[in-house]
């Protein structure tokens, strides 16, 4: 049967998925970057951008099944761009360029309506108004019986928890403080939403856990 699939979402040991200070500069927050240490080494990132070959070994193993049996993505509209309010035009393509790494439909949150945009790559981003079971309800439909993926950002991800729709969440902890930022499990209940600890792996930059949803 089919998932709902966080993979590969990284966070600080003090839970943060993301720095404060937001914007174009500053995807991630400020800081926010040093998150993603243990993917920007591994061969399946450098790959993707043409940085050479990368290190192997249990990150990138990680990395690399995150992206197996998808066949379609959820993101919140700040990660798909910086731009805020109704949008202006329609010049803002994304943070990836012309050919971004999802290769599949791509499910972006937002309030404001916006026409489909196709990418090159076969990546198709649609815009859903109707909230995120809605999205869902596309995603899932749009992945023809593979795996739904959610890319964040942390807002994302906690609405989908918190509403007990996904079915396994990969947490990618490195080891750093932020201190302050968007904190990723803040008053959610896990254990009463019904979500146990299934795995955790030690890998050469972030220790990976494995939630999932009982039943």
């Amino acid at each position: 049967m089919a998932k709902l699939r966080v993979n590969s979402f990284a966070i600080s040991v003090d839970g943060y998925g993301a720095g404060p200070g937001q914007d174009l500069r500053n995807p991630l927050g400020v800081n926010g970057p040093k998150l993603m240490e243990w993917f920007f080494h591994t061969r399946l990132w450098r790959q993707m951008y043409g940085e050479g070959n990368g290190e192997t070994g249990i990150d990138n193993d990680m990395a690399e099944a995150g992206f197996a049996g998808i066949g379609a993505w959820i993101i919140g509209r700040n990660m798909f761009g910086p731009v805020r309010g109704p949008w202006p035009d329609e010049s803002w393509r994304g943070w990836w360029g012309e050919e971004p790494p999802y290769h599949v439909p791509v499910f972006v949150l937002t309030h404001y309506p916006r026409p489909p945009l196709t990418m090159a790559g076969g990546t198709v981003f649609h815009f859903v108004t109707a909230g995120i079971e809605a999205a869902l309800e596309q995603a899932t439909a749009a992945a023809g019986g593979k795996d739904v993926r959610i890319g964040g950002g942390v807002a994302t991800v906690r609405q989908y928890l918190r509403a007990a729709l996904i079915d396994e969440l990969h947490l990618a902890i490195s080891p750093l403080l932020l201190g302050s930022g968007e904190h990723l499990l803040r008053d959610i209940d896990l254990c009463a939403l019904g979500y146990e600890c299934a795995k955790y792996v030690a890998g050469e930059r972030a220790c990976h856990v494995f939630l999932r949803r009982r039943g």
